[in-house]
């Protein structure tokens, strides 16, 4: 086995955090990344003041991630000079060089469309600290659908000649997270409606998320982690 194998750990993100207690369910948990979401057109949006004090509450070496989709300048600027951010998140067709602009480490999310190549998509943002892989519904959210993409777009040739962290993201949760990391074996995996509370009807409520979904997430993942080590 070799060392990189042995020392194998997906990396977790919580995404569209929208209350204090639930950036705090995801510390206790273990998870490394929380993503605070900027873009209006979501439920799953907080205000400068409301992620102030989600930040506030966060403890040392647990990652804050702004996202934003198709921003203007200014408004990132202002989230900055307002919200302690560690890593911005763009989720739009922003081109690479309003990425790179706010002196700031970078993901981007690239969707996975039917006729987008994403090598070449990737190629346009090789500066990114990664890259994020979603999935798309004409009509819906541009992240945080609960829908997921076939997996084996990226294949291990296609992962092959990507020269980035790459991030999974799209309709995961507890129950199908360990299969998606023995499929793609992702840097990172990015959940917002897999662990969040259900309504009557048993749908998501965008926004309101589940402490205990978020433990059996970190579960799956950990799980998972230990298999693909052991060549499982």
């Amino acid at each position: 086995m070799s060392i990189e194998a042995s020392l194998r750990r997906t990396r977790i993100k919580i995404c569209g955090i929208t209350r204090v207690e639930d950036a705090r369910a995801c510390a206790e948990a273990g998870v490394d990344a929380i993503g605070l979401v900027f873009w209006p057109g979501t439920p799953r949006v907080v205000s400068p003041d409301a992620a102030r004090e989600i930040v506030a509450m966060v403890p040392p070496y647990l990652t804050v991630v702004g996202l934003f989709v198709d921003p203007e300048p200014s408004t990132v600027r202002a989230v900055l000079d307002a919200v302690p951010i560690d890593v911005l998140q763009f989720h739009g067709a922003e081109p690479p060089e309003l990425c790179r602009a706010f002196g700031r480490r970078y993901v981007k999310a690239i969707a996975v469309k039917r006729d987008v190549d994403l090598l070449e998509s990737v190629s346009l943002y090789g500066d990114a600290a990664g890259v994020l892989f979603d999935a798309f519904r004409e009509g819906d959210l541009p992240g945080g659908t609960g829908h997921a993409f076939d997996w084996n777009r990226l294949s291990a040739a296609v992962r092959a000649r990507i020269h980035l962290p790459v991030i999974l993201s799209g309709g995961l949760s507890a129950g199908n997270v360990a299969q998606a990391i023995r499929d793609v074996e992702p840097w990172g995996v990015d959940v917002s409606s897999g662990v969040e509370t259900r309504d009557a009807q048993g749908k998501p409520r965008r926004g309101i998320k589940d402490a205990a979904r978020i433990r059996a997430f970190v579960q799956g993942v950990r799980s998972a982690d230990g298999r693909v080590v052991a060549g499982a």
